[in-house]
């Protein structure tokens, strides 16, 4: 078994690396060959429209373009499971992200009939950090998030999302303009909940990893 793990975060230490980092531990405490990999240390950027995957004896499934992302795409595609996080920005996954899952479906999709080149299957796990509490991401980010999971369909694996909500943003706010936070509040929601957020970040790596 094959996990690729992929960090949507220019921060490669904080909430979404330490829930990422408990989903690679999962995956490997299941037997899971695994790789990390930090999207903000790539260069790279969304589909190019160069319609080089969709050109009569192309091979299907491949990005074409001379950046960092085909390598990438590759393995996605070779991998059995994929972990994919992000912090929430202005409502939405990263730009990183997005242009991920811009050149991930676009070169898998057949414009003869809109079906799908890809035959094989990856399961998908989708982290979401977030400053906004739980019932702020119910009211309002949800439904985004299941668009976002909704762009892994394609990969014909499962596909399922954990919101890590109400997160620690910085370790110090009095050195911040940050008023409208109470440091003494997410520093207690980190306390209490953050355990429980990558206990479930490690089961996710498990499961998916396993297949189940």
């Amino acid at each position: 078994m094959k996990t690729i793990i992929l960090n949507g975060s220019p921060r490669k230490n904080w909430n979404t690396a330490q829930m990422l980092k408990e989903a690679q531990r999962g995956a490997e405490s299941v037997g899971a060959e695994t790789e990390y990999i930090d999207l903000f240390d790539l260069s790279y950027t969304g589909c190019r429209s160069c319609l080089a995957c969709k050109r009569k004896g192309a091979e299907r499934c491949k990005c074409f373009w001379k950046d960092d992302l085909p390598p990438v795409i590759d393995r996605i595609f070779a991998a059995d499971a994929l972990i994919i996080g992000s912090p929430i920005y202005l409502g939405d996954v990263t730009s990183q992200v997005h242009g991920l899952i811009e050149r991930l479906h676009f070169c898998a999709l057949s414009y003869d009939d809109y079906s799908n080149y890809f035959t094989g299957k990856v399961n998908v796990g989708i982290i979401l950090t977030m400053n906004a509490p739980k019932t702020f991401y119910n009211l309002s980010y949800k439904k985004k998030a299941k668009e976002v999971a909704q762009s892994f369909k394609g990969l014909r694996g499962s596909v399922e999302v954990y919101a890590c909500c109400d997160t620690l943003q910085v370790a110090d706010y009095s050195k911040f303009n940050m008023a409208s936070f109470s440091e003494e509040h997410k520093k207690a929601v980190r306390e209490k909940q953050f355990p429980i957020d990558l206990e479930k970040a490690f089961e996710m790596g498990a499961s998916l990893s396993a297949g189940k």
